[in-house]
């Protein structure tokens, strides 16, 4: 296997291909949490590999058939109502010593977080959705840019705690709600070697080939605990050795893995690029710049079979959508013309028409 082969193989994980019909909820509980702080540009990696639209991805955050919370690293991620509550019992104590070190600069110890959860609890009882700075002003937290990290980490902390989680949509601004009034606690927990197990399983499904250092990345937990998991599933996994390096992998490929010409304009911090500790199988480390910067922003990104072109950027109008794009390298007339094929499903999914300039 060459990093081209394992470029195609991602996109068979990822679902790239379409290879089949899958709903929204199948797409994230796929991929077990897929990254979403850019909620406009999260919503289209969700789409880029179904074929419903906006309106559709948004219904189906909007009643709770996608969560969106912070989990894994201490970032915005979608995540299935199934998952939620043995993925945060997983990786929430992890996480929360980064909001508990951010919280602490302000004042805010264990205690008063707490007093803080028992407050959100009230506000948000009966399906109450508010927004942050609902909440905050009922806190009586002011609006002022340092107060905006302390409200930051006290929400994040009750979402960490299970306790609150996104709401429906207020307008153009996010809500939060009650974690239990939309996804009903299970009854069954599962310990941390189960739940490392079934994380693992999940990544390597969805994201494979790669390696121990990608999943330690992608899950937030340390090299020697992942290295540990992997060991105990491994017979669940296929493996091949690159260059000295494991890379693990799903145990079925079937024929509909073979390769196909294609291309795919995706979003900022999709889970092609993010997903991996290194990306030597999707770009040319000379393009690494614009591809993403030194601070950890990631473009949004052309790929033609796996391996990153160009990027683009999109602007809203009244009655379209203007698609700008910057390719690496010089290419024909007629070839670029057939990369803009892959703008269509862009086109369908925001269910109005994309201009390129």
């Amino acid at each position: 296997m060459t990093h081209e082969e394992i470029s195609h193989y991602r996109l068979v994980a990822q679902k790239l291909y379409k290879t089949s019909s899958c709903s929204p909820q199948e797409i994230v509980k796929h991929f077990g949490a897929m990254q979403a702080q850019d909620y406009a540009m999260a919503k289209w990696a969700i789409g880029s590999r179904c074929d419903s639209s906006e309106k559709e991805i948004q219904e189906a955050i909007d009643s709770g058939k996608i969560i969106r919370t912070h989990i894994l690293r201490p970032t915005w991620h979608f995540v299935s109502p199934d998952d939620i509550y043995w993925m945060l019992d997983l990786s929430a104590p992890q996480v929360k010593r980064f909001t508990a070190s951010g919280a602490k600069k302000f004042g805010y110890d264990e205690k008063k977080l707490n007093q803080a959860n028992s407050s959100i609890e009230k506000l948000l009882s009966g399906n109450n959705h508010l927004t942050r700075d609902e909440i905050m002003q009922e806190l009586g937290i002011k609006k002022t840019s340092s107060d905006d990290f302390l409200s930051a980490a006290i929400m994040m902390n009750a979402e960490l705690d299970g306790l609150v989680c996104n709401g429906k949509m207020k307008g153009k601004q996010i809500t939060y709600a009650l974690l239990e009034e939309r996804v009903p606690k299970p009854k069954i927990k599962l310990n941390k070697e189960e739940a490392l197990a079934k994380l693992a399983l999940r990544y390597f499904e969805s994201h494979g080939p790669a390696t121990v250092l990608d999943f330690s990345w992608w899950s937030g937990f340390p090299p020697t605990i992942c290295q540990k998991t992997i060991n105990a599933i491994e017979l669940q996994l296929n493996q091949i050795t690159i260059d000295n390096q494991q890379y693990w992998f799903k145990k079925e490929i079937t024929d509909e893995d073979n390769f196909r010409e294609s291309v795919h304009f995706l979003p900022s911090f999709d889970e092609i690029l993010i997903s991996y500790k290194t990306r030597e199988a999707s770009f040319n480390t000379e393009h690494q710049s614009k591809v993403f910067t030194n601070n950890g922003i990631f473009k949004p990104i052309i790929l033609e079979n796996g391996k990153v072109i160009g990027i683009w950027k999109r602007t809203i109008k009244k009655d379209h959508v203007k698609i700008e794009t910057d390719f690496f390298n010089e290419i024909e007339v007629n070839k670029k013309q057939v990369l803009l094929e892959g703008i269509k499903s862009f086109e369908t999914y925001l269910e109005t028409k994309a201009v390129i300039s």
